[in-house]
């Protein structure tokens, strides 16, 4: 399944993932900066609220300078590490934290900015790391519960609200903030998986394209030498004839002939594999689909039966040759050789609208567990090679990726249990998504 290339992939991917761009950081703060400004001048100015202005006017100036000093000593490009980043947001959760402690702490509706820090932590940064902030998060809001200015108000508007209700608003910021929180890493983690797992399936892809470009490549290199070998075989023919048996000459000549008559037996066995010219490599039976699924996986211990079946007045079918399709059904035929007792069948049956290929073996299917989840990244029974004859490490992709490229040619994948036991696995195409054009 190209492992090495999937660990390549995901390794470059994870790396490209982690860290937020310095850029980013400070373009945020300075948007928070100018909010900040905005707030505390129109609450005095605009509307009249007694608030100490050279404090507050302080701690925002401060933010400013820092953000400045950051945005003029670092490139703005570099991504950070996750421990400076942490270090940034860190900063933020503090000076906001300290600027809502002059402004009235809890009382103050801006208390809810407090969750920016939080929740940008929770989708960018490691468990760790968002944990770190979290519980920071929590300590800000018990600091603002024990000590914060009076809410700056209009004099007629002025309310002091009973100790019960600062400690339920205490208490509900916080369940907001650690639920927002998670909120947002659950939703992180599901969205990189996802991520991760189709970085894998694009390399397994790529391979796959690489690995039929080839086939197409040997068509091609069997069709355009046959004709100067033919005439290498000519010419060596006609000066064999006017030398004398037993010259060095003569035995030089020989020795081309018999090589290059070697060459086109080479070639001979190019064009009778199913790829050997490109009228081939795009297009194939069913019976040759299920050839090259099956034969890979044949051997002693599991007998393989494939069958093909159409409706009565069915036209004939052919498909193209698709390396998502090919390596699809080949995993799912690993799979099931992997895990059956004795025997695997794969069927196709076509009609006049659809194809649908089936993969049953006798084994014990499909884990009740496992079932809901088939189709989905990392979900593998076998994350140590149990149970299975190649010894397969699985990491849970091989289900997701095969799933995932049928899906791309057009199938309709199901996953179920056979009445009489084993594993069935369906794929489901409309004829007009797969089969080969006429003129192919």
């Amino acid at each position: 399944m190209g492992l090495d290339a999937i660990d390549e992939a995901t390794a470059d991917w994870t790396q490209a993932r982690r860290g937020l761009r310095l850029r980013t950081i400070i373009l945020l703060r300075w948007i928070s900066i100018g909010g900040q400004y905005a707030m505390v001048l129109g609450a005095k100015y605009v509307l009249g609220l007694s608030l100490p202005l050279a404090p507050c006017l302080a701690v925002v100036t401060a933010a400013a300078m820092v953000n400045l000093s950051f945005g003029l000593a670092l490139p703005g490009a570099r991504l950070a590490g996750e421990r400076e980043a942490m270090i940034h947001l860190t900063f933020d959760l503090v000076q906001l934290t300290v600027l809502l402690m002059l402004t009235g702490g809890l009382l103050n509706p801006f208390r809810l900015l407090l969750l920016g820090p939080v929740v940008v932590g929770a989708a960018t940064l490691r468990t760790r790391y968002a944990g770190v902030l979290c519980a920071l998060s929590l300590i800000s809001v018990a600091a603002m519960a024990i000590w914060s200015t009076r809410l700056p108000m209009a004099p007629v508007l002025v309310y002091s609200g009973p100790e019960v209700y600062r400690l339920t608003l205490t208490v509900a910021t916080m369940a907001s903030m650690v639920f927002i929180a998670a909120y947002a890493w659950q939703a992180q983690a599901e969205s990189q998986r996802m991520e991760l797992a189709l970085a894998a399936t694009q390399a397994v892809l790529a391979r796959e394209q690489r690995v039929s470009a080839l086939g197409g490549l040997a068509a091609a290199a069997a069709h355009e030498l046959g004709t100067p070998l033919a005439t290498i075989q000519v010419v060596t023919k006609e000066m064999s004839r006017g030398l004398m048996p037993g010259t060095a000459l003569f035995e030089d000549v020989a020795l081309l002939i018999s090589q290059a008559e070697r060459c086109r037996e080479i070639l001979r066995q190019l064009a009778r594999q199913p790829d050997a010219s490109d009228s081939h490599h795009e297009r194939m039976s069913l019976s040759q689909l299920m050839d090259e699924v099956a034969r890979p996986h044949e051997g002693p211990e599991v007998f393989i039966s494939t069958d093909v079946t159409c409706a009565p007045g069915a036209a004939i079918m052919e498909v193209r040759r698709r390396p998502e399709v090919l390596h699809g059904l080949s995993a799912f035929m690993e799979n099931a050789v992997d895990f059956a007792e004795s025997t695997v069948e794969m069927t196709a049956h076509y009609d006049a609208d659809r194809l649908t290929i089936t993969i049953r073996d006798d084994g014990p299917g499909f884990a009740p567990d496992v079932m809901a989840k088939l189709g989905e990244p990392y979900v593998t029974t076998r994350s140590h090679g149990e149970n299975s004859r190649s010894g397969h490490l699985g990491m849970g992709l091989g289900f997701f990726i095969a799933k995932t490229l049928l899906e791309r040619s057009g199938a309709r994948v199901e996953f179920r249990n056979a009445r009489r036991g084993g594993a069935v696995v369906e794929a489901r195409w409309s004829r007009s998504r797969i089969e080969a054009k006429p003129d192919a």
